[in-house]
């Protein structure tokens, strides 16, 4: 899921790859992770986000578009989300910070 980040598999097709059902799949993942194979892939996503303008000059929406949202507004809420600030604010303080 997190190899191919752009364009993950679907549940389903999650679940064949490593030999479960759906089913099995959505179980193992709340009783590991503590979440759905989705929102594990978000989290990840968000992490990765972070450390990109963490780490480098791309702009927000080269980040956006690297951990796989096409728009900028949803990858703009859905960091919003995991961290309480938006991603332009986050880079201007980690940046000031340095």
């Amino acid at each position: 899921m997190i190899e191919n980040l752009l364009n993950p598999p679907s549940l389903l097709a999650l679940a064949r790859q490593v030999g479960l059902n759906d089913c099995k799949l959505k179980q193992g993942f709340q009783q590991v992770f503590h979440t759905t194979a989705f929102g594990y892939l978000r989290h990840y996503r968000m992490e990765r986000a972070r450390q990109l303008l963490m780490d480098s000059e791309v702009s927000i929406e080269q980040v956006a578009k690297m951990v796989g949202y096409s728009d900028r507004s949803r990858f703009a809420a859905a960091f919003r989300k995991e961290f309480g600030v938006n991603p332009k604010t986050y880079q201007l303080q980690w940046r000031s910070e340095i």
